[in-house]
């Protein structure tokens, strides 16, 4: 478990699947744009077999996801991880995604601060990099705000459906 502020962040379990649905079905109109699997139709299974990867992921340590919860209330607020590892370079990608009535209370910048943390004391990793597609305003500040360094612009450097689309590409690096 990570603290940040007003957030805990902690893997997934299977008893979130329910929490994880609503959060992403009141999210969709929002999030499809840039993660076209959050959609209105998304199901409990689609949410466990998620939690799923996401435990197989901690198993053989590819990737590291977290739910972002309220510390008072235990409620799911988001999603973010560390995923993409690339040990021999030492870098990842890091993600994250905030449900639409939470938003603007600063889960997206709490969470890549507990993430940067966790990636420079148990991962050993020396830069993260954030990938936020040209739109994307709302994951653009927080990552900015979270003091993500912007390196530029990356033609087609994300797949979103069936199209390929520019994106800001930030970084955090190691002190």
């Amino acid at each position: 478990m990570l603290f940040s502020g007003d957030f805990l962040l902690r893997p997934y379990a299977p008893g979130d699947a329910p929490a994880l649905v609503d959060a992403v079905r009141e999210s969709a109109a929002m999030l499809a744009q840039w993660m076209p699997w959050a959609s209105a139709q998304f199901l409990a299974d689609d949410a466990l077999a998620w939690i799923a990867r996401c435990e197989a992921g901690w198993t053989d340590r590819t990737g590291f996801e977290f739910g972002i919860f309220d510390r008072e209330s235990g409620g799911l607020v988001g999603g973010c991880g560390l995923n993409q590892m690339n040990r021999l370079h030492g870098f990842c990608n890091l993600g994250y995604w905030v449900r639409q009535s939470r938003q603007r209370r600063g889960a997206a910048s709490a969470a890549i601060g507990a993430l940067t943390r966790f990636a420079w004391t148990e991962l050993a990793l020396q830069r993260l990099e954030i990938v936020v597609g040209v739109g994307n305003v709302a994951s653009l500040h927080a990552a900015r705000k979270a003091g993500a360094f912007e390196e530029g612009i990356a033609r087609k450097r994300l797949k979103l459906g069936q199209g390929w689309i520019d994106a800001h590409m930030l970084s955090i690096v190691a002190p």
